[in-house]
């Protein structure tokens, strides 16, 4: 791999109904703050609005608040559900967020995945991909153009449309758009030359439809003049590590069962089919599966390498879904090891050090050896000139 490769999270969150959740939030900014310190590169924070699990309502002020906490690592909103918006002021958002965050806020855009949020606003699912195919079209000329927006539709109506405040960045904040399975986001991502977060990467059908996902792209962005950039793929998976294999089972029992029931009876998103009625058997269909790692840093390195070769030819980002498996401390553990001892396998560290060692330990024992033979020569040279002083 020559590139480096990106690492971050992509934060729904997913909190157990019944905790507290101002605790829960809190863990969330905690962890945004332990990843900084780690070294990740990105943070994507959700938007949902029912179902009870998924409890934050605004990326935006999750960004702005976690942008106070942190120095480097940039963030995310993943995603903005664009049909429940409109699109000016999604555009006016990002942008007060590029100026406070000083360039490193993005835009992740979507149709919006939970239907229960949707049926609370009159919104039909079979409204919701056309809704961001238009808002796309409209965010990106509002970004990227001062020229106004006059622009109808059954649910906006924009009159002369445009930006009061110019972006932070030049050149402009990375822009993303969901893909799952269907090819709409990757239609989109190539049409406006923008990045694609796919985030069903290890789902069987989003695993599936990774490499007809870029080939879509490709061709969209050929066909209206825009470049297709592998550095602005991003990919979701799930990975829970610990030193050993043992240890990362005990760990995902703390979560794993409510995660699997939010999938199994409460949201509405079948691309998320997950089998399993123990724990023992939730473990299994992750590892088993492909959909996720729980083990140690080599099952996670594999997975990575699997989504590599699967893509036909790299991504930028390889985002870790929050999924609370383990207890927080846990949690943090896992993002800790994958930092040390996943990632530089990845980002051209990890090769360096092992050649420099490799080296070093070729020639010690004959640099051993002439370091003893000087200080040997040393002490004759010293004996010597005292042996010439005057008595």
């Amino acid at each position: 791999m020559s590139q480096r490769l990106r690492f971050g999270i992509f934060l729904a969150p997913f909190h157990k109904p019944g905790i507290n959740p101002t605790l829960a939030l809190q863990s969330d900014l905690d962890l945004i703050q332990w990843l900084d310190r780690c070294g990740y590169d990105e943070a994507w924070l959700g938007e949902h609005h029912s179902a009870g699990t998924e409890i934050s309502a605004s990326p935006e002020i999750m960004i702005a608040t976690a942008a106070e906490r942190t120095r480097h690592i940039k963030l995310g909103t993943g995603v903005t559900s664009i049909s429940y918006h409109n699109p000016l002021w999604v555009a006016e958002r990002i942008v007060l967020l590029d100026h406070l965050t000083r360039g490193r806020a993005m835009l992740g855009l979507g149709p919006g995945s939970l239907p229960t949020d949707g049926v609370m606003i009159g919104l039909q699912q079979s409204q919701t991909r056309g809704l961001l195919e238009d808002g796309v079209a409209i965010i990106t000329k509002l970004l990227t153009s001062d020229e106004p927006v006059t622009f109808k539709n059954d649910r906006w109506d924009l009159r002369e449309a445009r930006l009061h405040l110019r972006p932070y960045s030049n050149p402009l904040f990375d822009v993303a758009v969901a893909a799952v399975a269907s090819p709409t986001g990757a239609k989109l991502a190539g049409r406006y030359g923008l990045g694609m977060l796919s985030v069903g990467a290890t789902t069987a059908a989003g695993f599936d439809a990774l490499a007809l996902h870029w080939d879509v792209l490709t061709a969209e962005a050929k066909a209206h003049g825009k470049t297709a950039d592998r550095n602005k793929w991003r990919l979701v998976g799930l990975c829970h590590i610990a030193e050993t294999k043992e240890q990362a089972y005990r760990d995902v029992e703390y979560g794993i069962e409510h995660w699997f029931r939010y999938f199994q009876q409460v949201a509405a998103f079948p691309q998320m089919a997950v089998v399993g009625n123990s724990v023992a058997e939730m473990i299994e269909f992750i590892n088993g599966s492909g959909l996720g790692a729980i083990g140690t840093p080599d099952a996670c390195a594999a997975q990575i390498e699997r989504l590599w070769q699967q893509s036909n030819g790299g991504f930028g980002a390889y985002l870790l879904l929050a999924h609370n498996w383990a207890n927080p401390s846990a949690t943090m553990r896992s993002y800790e090891l994958i930092a040390r001892e996943v990632m530089p396998q990845f980002q051209g560290h990890a090769q360096a050090t092992i050649d420099a060692a490799r080296r070093a330990k070729e020639v010690r024992e004959s640099l051993a050896a002439a370091q003893a033979q000087a200080v040997e020569d040393a002490r004759a040279r010293y004996g010597a000139e005292v042996a010439k002083r005057p008595a």
